[in-house]
């Protein structure tokens, strides 16, 4: 058996798999907004929960943003400032009495999807949520692949090719990649085009409809998010990348972004499948089962 958790800003979630991944069990409960302390022993009685409904000990894999560093063993580049610069996995298990795996939610999403999600027929896997912010993974042979400075997948935090208007992204660093391919990235295209403050869902609707505005400001995201999975490409060459995230609904980005990137790929033909995820919401929960 094996539980996963994922840690998000508004909710804990929690899932109990089988050794097939067949679900046995999935808890919810709200994330205590301030104190660290309440976090880590939510996190635990969900765990504790779920380890009566197995029946006995089960592996225990958490997801969360952020990563531990190397360096102090800490949460080290998490917008959830409660447990930014907290032993969190240590602390866990150690009010557990287990080992708990930590992993970040994008690597825990990729994980999913590469283990038996859309990529599960693919040895190379590039995960890639693009919703609130702009997150990735990289799974190779079924393992993620964390990186010495436990960073691997964070194209999110790259610059943005060939734009000349500036945006701050919460990092403290200027056009980000986050800055325009998020769902408020979008949004904020929109309105610097002159359009209304409305979200993602809303232009994908208008220009499914034939406004000629949303459809152009789309046309300029796909093409955005193709130059920049390109820059991905040309460096890990994945055969699949599977995309999750609110904006990741919008149908249009699977036919236009592989016609887009074949312009920017160092290749005279670009095989690498882009896939919309399996598990949707629930591959955070599932890829933080799947670190055992």
């Amino acid at each position: 058996m094996r539980i996963g958790v994922d840690l998000g800003g508004t909710k804990i979630e929690g899932v109990l798999l089988d050794d097939n991944g067949h679900q046995i069990a999935r808890e919810r409960v709200a994330t205590p907004a301030h104190s660290y302390e309440q976090v880590v022993e939510s996190i635990a009685e969900l765990v504790e929960g779920l380890q009566r409904k197995a029946g006995g000990r089960a592996t225990v894999g958490l997801g969360g943003p952020g990563a531990v560093s190397a360096l102090t063993g800490l949460i080290k580049n998490s917008n959830t400032l409660a447990i930014s610069g907290r032993a969190l996995p240590a602390d866990l298990g150690k009010r557990l009495g287990c080992e708990v795996r930590f992993s970040n939610d994008a690597n825990c999403f990729a994980l999913s999807e590469a283990v038996d999600g859309a990529g599960a027929e693919y040895p190379s896997v590039f995960g890639v949520i693009i919703g609130t912010g702009t997150g990735g993974g990289v799974v190779i042979d079924k393992k993620v692949l964390a990186g010495v400075n436990s960073i691997a997948g964070e194209w999110g935090h790259n610059p943005m090719p060939g734009v000349s208007e500036e945006r701050l992204c919460y990092c403290g660093r200027i056009n980000c990649i986050e800055t325009y391919l998020c769902g408020a990235g979008l949004a904020k295209s929109y309105l610097v085009a002159g359009g209304e403050p409305i979200k993602a869902p809303e232009i994908a609707r208008r220009a499914a409809a034939g406004e000629g505005l949303a459809e152009t400001v789309l046309d300029t995201y796909c093409r955005q998010l193709a130059q920049a999975l390109a820059g991905v490409i040309n460096l890990l060459d994945p055969a699949a990348i599977v995309l999750g995230g609110g904006v990741s609904n919008i149908d249009i980005i699977y036919q236009k972004v592989p016609q887009y990137w074949q312009g920017f790929v160092f290749s005279d033909r670009c095989e690498t499948q882009l896939l919309k995820a399996k598990y949707g919401d629930s591959s955070g929960v599932r890829g933080a089962a799947w670190l055992w």
